[in-house]
């Protein structure tokens, strides 16, 4: 009877409560949950090494992070050497074989890697006693050997010799180095000529200056106890010997003295990088810190902020406009708003990012954007807090930035708390239009003159041009008068010659072509076959499965993709019938030469107008085709689709491109030829 009682009180009081509830107003937001923060527990050791541990015994694992929190460090005429001995540390030790140590480290399930200043392991934590004793002995120890240098010497040039034709890199490249200066430890750059001033003693050096306990953090975070960790990291860890990294000063960098745009010229690119910056004295430990970044994400911060809706969803210019503002306690942070665009929006998506940053910097902020900021804020700050890797990144934070000790027990206070005008007073601070850098890496014969007429706010925005290393250089010219003697039909025929003569080219009457190219994780396969009775396939695979398919015929063609077959528009018959050859350029009687020489990215080269929609590069000295550029007309819109060739070699006295690479918005697609066929493997039947 009294259970029965109970329940009844309990219903009633439900009903009594619901009655009293007025469901026309929207209930009143609760107050910010308490985030129960574990507090890291701290020793320190003799030598300098700091080590803070933070016991969670949810799941069998440890996570061991070491960074050595050091100010920049500048490198000069090595740059490279700090990559070199971040590649070379974790190569087993003195004392354990590069071999042996990557097996025991597999065989433990567990992860460990290396920086030039840092180290990170992971693993069940009954293994913690052996992988903390592995990562100390590499550390500590390292087994620096001429054969491994010179292994990550050619793999760190390679991949810099690759960066030297990718348009974004060189723009990030040239964005840090306007803004910093290139003898600045965060504007200087490597080079090839710097990795190869780099000896073995160099990384050695390197390594005893830098990699030293002075300035050293280890976090510890997982199942473990905090008198056991001390024991073990007390007796790995003792044997680093105490030391100082040198200290070096570095001049201030400054912003720019009044809006300007910095123009390198990119004879490859297919799309402009487009970055408005400017630089941002801004530190985790400043009472606006997290205004500033509650503007940020207003501006610039995703799909649903002010850039992203301007100049993808509302102007259609890109893939996506964003912008970032970074903190430092070392020296000025930068703020940029970034976009890849195509070529002909380029001066309009400039105004555009200009506009967005001006508007944020004079005007309010909606009340409705401010709430769903710090909703997205609260929600990414609360899923965090299930990584170690996040709890770990906040104790070394509080560390190493000054900051409180309740700095992210109170962060979603203050983060509900920030008001429309502290997001103004942030933007004005930490964002500029009046004296920002714009930094664009393009095309120039495309952009340079519409870049050229850039207004802002009434006046013309000045341009100045740079290289590909930030230095200062001269505007391109793109108007050279056509050399004498040099025709259409000229260039063509050097073309001709330099892959085998007409006579030769004559005599094929089709090629079977097979070729890959990584993308997203896969492999995309390529088949092309092609006649001289203007029958033409092209085939992509996306592994087994073919993901598109086209085929004309002589007289008609079809597009077959996701299980739909778009037979072929007049005006699509046309342009298969000019293109659909082995060496379509044999049957051209209308080319003509466009002008000069003009810049690429390996030379100079012809640009021959092949028909109205498609023209072709030849090198001026190797006369072999360098790049295809075909307009193509997407929702009314004419975009360009360019095509590079090179990589060439000889196939039965015929030279082929063997490397052909496509760029897919701001994706690039290397596809490597497999095999070649002249005159074998094709039929008729592959043209139906």
């Amino acid at each position: 009877m009294k259970k029965i009682i109970i329940v009844l009180v309990l219903a009633l009081t439900a009903i009594n409560l619901q009655a009293q509830v007025d469901r026309s107003k929207m209930p009143k937001p609760g107050p910010s949950p308490e985030i129960n923060l574990k507090e890291a527990k701290r020793f320190e050791l003799d030598n300098g090494l700091k080590v803070l541990v933070v016991e969670n015994h949810k799941l069998p694992r440890v996570s061991i992070q070491l960074r050595i929190d050091n100010p920049p460090i500048s490198e000069g005429d090595k740059a490279g050497v700090s990559s070199l001995t971040s590649s070379l540390l974790g190569n087993g030790s003195k004392s354990i074989s590069k071999d042996d140590f990557n097996e025991e480290v597999d065989f433990l399930g567990a992860r460990m890697n290396f920086g030039s200043q840092s180290a990170f392991a992971s693993s069940l934590s009954k293994y913690f006693p052996r992988i903390l004793e592995l990562m100390a002995d590499a550390a500590i120890n390292p087994n620096f050997t001429q054969e491994e240098f010179e292994k990550e010497k050619a793999k760190l040039i390679t991949g810099l010799k690759t960066q030297e034709k990718d348009v974004p890199s060189i723009a990030a490249r040239v964005q840090r180095a306007l803004a910093y200066g290139v003898k600045h430890p965060y504007g200087e750059f490597t080079t090839e000529k710097t990795v190869n001033n780099v000896a073995l003693t160099d990384v050695e050096k390197f390594y005893s200056d830098y990699f030293v306990p002075a300035n050293a953090y280890m976090i510890v975070i997982g199942d473990v106890k905090f008198d056991d960790v001390e024991k073990l990291v007390t007796k790995n860890f003792t044997p680093w010997t105490k030391a100082t990294p040198p200290s070096f000063g570095f001049s201030k960098p400054a912003n720019a003295q009044y809006t300007q745009i910095n123009f390198v010229d990119m004879p490859n690119a297919v799309q402009s990088e487009i970055a408005v910056q400017n630089l941002a004295d801004l530190k985790m430990k400043d009472a606006d810190y997290l205004s500033a970044l509650v503007a940020n994400q207003i501006l610039g911060g995703g799909g649903e902020a002010r850039l992203f809706l301007n100049l993808r969803e509302d102007k259609g210019y890109t893939y996506g406009s964003y912008s970032r503002l970074d903190d430092d306690k070392y020296a000025p942070s930068r703020f940029r708003a970034t976009a890849s665009v195509r070529n002909a929006v380029t001066d309009s998506s400039v105004v555009e990012i200009l506009k967005e940053v001006d508007r944020i910097i004079k005007e309010p902020v909606s009340a409705e954007e401010l709430k769903n900021t710090k909703a997205k804020y609260v929600g990414n700050f609360v899923l965090a807090l299930e990584k170690p890797e996040t709890i770990a990144r906040y104790a070394l934070n509080i560390e190493t930035e000054g900051l409180p000790k309740d700095f992210y027990k109170t962060y979603l206070e203050r983060i509900n708390s920030i008001t429309v005008e502290d997001v103004q007073k942030a933007a004005k601070k930490y964002f500029s239009s009046s004296n920002a850098r714009i930094v664009v890496a393009g095309k120039g014969s495309d952009v340079i003159k519409n870049i050229e007429k850039v207004n802002f706010n009434g006046k013309k925005v000045p341009v100045f041009y740079f290289d590909k290393y930030g230095n200062k250089t001269e505007k391109p010219d793109y108007n050279a008068a056509k050399p004498e003697g040099v025709t259409a039909q000229s260039v063509l025929d050097n073309y001709f010659k330099a892959i085998g003569g007409k006579d030769k080219l004559k005599t094929v009457e089709s090629t079977f072509m097979t070729a890959e190219a990584p993308f997203n994780g896969n492999t995309l396969g390529l088949i092309t076959k092609m006649t001289t009775k203007n029958q033409s396939l092209v085939e992509v695979k996306f592994g087994a499965m073919t993901a598109q398919k086209v085929v004309f015929d002589g007289t008609q063609g079809y597009i077959m993709a996701q299980g739909q077959k778009l037979d072929y528009t007049e005006a699509q018959v046309k342009d298969a019938k000019l293109d659909a050859h082995p060496f379509s350029e044999l049957l051209n009687t209308s080319a003509t030469l466009d002008g000069g020489a003009q810049p690429y990215d390996n030379g100079k080269a012809y640009a021959i107008k092949l028909s109205e929609k498609k023209t072709a590069f030849f090198d001026t000295e190797t006369g072999l085709k360098v790049k295809e550029v075909t307009i193509q007309e997407q929702a009314g819109q004419k975009i360009p689709v360019t095509i590079f060739y090179s990589n060439y070699k000889e196939v039965n006295g015929i030279k082929f491109p063997y490397t052909i690479s496509q760029s897919l918005g701001p994706q690039k697609i290397d596809f490597t030829i497999k095999e070649i066929k002249i005159n074998e493997g094709v039929t008729d039947e592959d043209f139906k």
